[in-house]
């Protein structure tokens, strides 16, 4: 009970620092209107193998119709999908279409997601899915696919019944930052221990990062002393965190997700070792944007979510309207530490901080 209410404690003060806490460098009314966006473009489509190119993609100024776009997330328990809501819901106003959002709860709810994206989808014009599983959807998206087209945003899914997908590679999202910590520990340097959170067990995303975080730790001195899988709510990683520093209390370095992170820093600092272990997530929320700049997060890649979601609600107007020309595309991935984190573009990558979820666009 007292390691419960110790983790409910520290999860309270994250959560209050993250959501609430302004980011004053952030332009509210600075939206992502540009005529055109820098973005990579794979053909053919749903190939990460491939190199993508370098595209100028022109999103549409206003739909043909106000159509209807369901939109299914794992969850909004961290700012990272809340950024993705906001991209989804500025650029549904943009274009003028209605737009409904539903949330799982969590990557275990894969059953609930499908019950969702059949309810909200029959009455859609089009649905977006970042999905609980990689091929855990497939049977109802192939379904609901002869009907509306499905647009595939953020998390790796399976290819079936894909009209388009808007995402990053998540193998380059963890060799970047796999990448990262070789370059401060080459191989023949002295060697370092890692705990690796890799995330979710299943998750369309988990395995991709995993293995690119993996293979870039060939390059290094590097060893993964402790993995830890779970849910990526800061509760569960707290809990996480407690027993992984019980068990290995000379570690060097906490990577993982960013909602690890910011629990890492939490956890830390309390129990007075903030200076002893270094932290590196796999991908960029507000938390660790905070973090960085504060000194507490040594880096973390950023894939853009308000953009994805931006690009989502394009892909899928023009599937709807016979317009759809780049079937898979996403933005650049770019590592953030205290060298560029003051000349990042936020609006691209986090949400600004009056945002508040939104589940209805009419």
């Amino acid at each position: 009970m007292a390691m419960k209410s110790r983790v409910s404690s520290l999860w309270l003060g994250l959560f209050s620092a993250a959501f609430l806490a302004p980011l004053a460098c952030h332009d509210a009314t600075a939206a992502d209107t540009a005529v055109t966006w820098k973005l990579n473009a794979w053909e053919p489509p749903f190939d990460y193998s491939r190199q993508p190119t370098t595209i100028d993609y022109e999103p549409v100024g206003k739909a043909a119709k106000s159509w209807r776009i369901c939109a299914s997330y794992p969850h909004l328990k961290d700012s990272y999908w809340v950024s993705v809501n906001y991209g989804m819901v500025e650029q549904a106003r943009s274009a003028g279409v209605k737009l409904t959002v539903v949330e799982a709860g969590g990557y275990p709810n894969v059953d609930r997601q499908i019950e969702q994206i059949r309810t909200c989808s029959a009455n859609a014009d089009a649905l977006i899915v970042g999905t609980v599983s990689y091929e855990g959807l497939t049977p109802t998206i192939k379904e609901i696919a002869q009907r509306i087209p499905v647009i595939a945003t953020v998390n790796d899914i399976d290819d079936a019944g894909i009209a388009a997908k808007t995402g990053v590679s998540w193998e380059e999202m963890g060799q970047s930052i796999g990448a990262y910590l070789a370059r401060l520990h080459p191989t023949g340097s002295m060697p370092v221990k890692v705990a690796w959170f890799p995330g979710p067990k299943g998750a369309g995303w988990v395995k991709f990062v995993e293995t690119g975080f993996q293979r870039a730790l060939k390059q290094s001195s590097a060893n993964i002393a402790a993995v830890k899988w779970g849910d990526t709510g800061v509760e569960i990683q707290l809990l996480l965190i407690e027993e992984l520093l019980e068990a290995e209390p000379d570690i060097d370095y906490i990577v993982g997700s960013a909602p690890t992170a910011d629990a890492a820093v939490s956890i830390l600092r309390a129990q007075g070792r903030a200076n002893h272990v270094q932290i590196l997530a796999d991908y960029f929320t507000h938390g660790t944007y905070r973090e960085i700049i504060r000194g507490k997060v040594v880096a973390a890649p950023t894939d853009s979510p308000p953009l994805q979601g931006r690009i989502a609600i394009d892909q899928a107007i023009r599937a709807i309207e016979g317009t759809l020309r780049y079937r898979h595309v996403g933005p650049p991935v770019e590592v953030i530490d205290r060298t560029n984190v003051q000349s990042l573009d936020l609006e691209r990558s986090l949400a600004p901080a009056w945002f508040k979820p939104t589940f209805e666009v009419q």
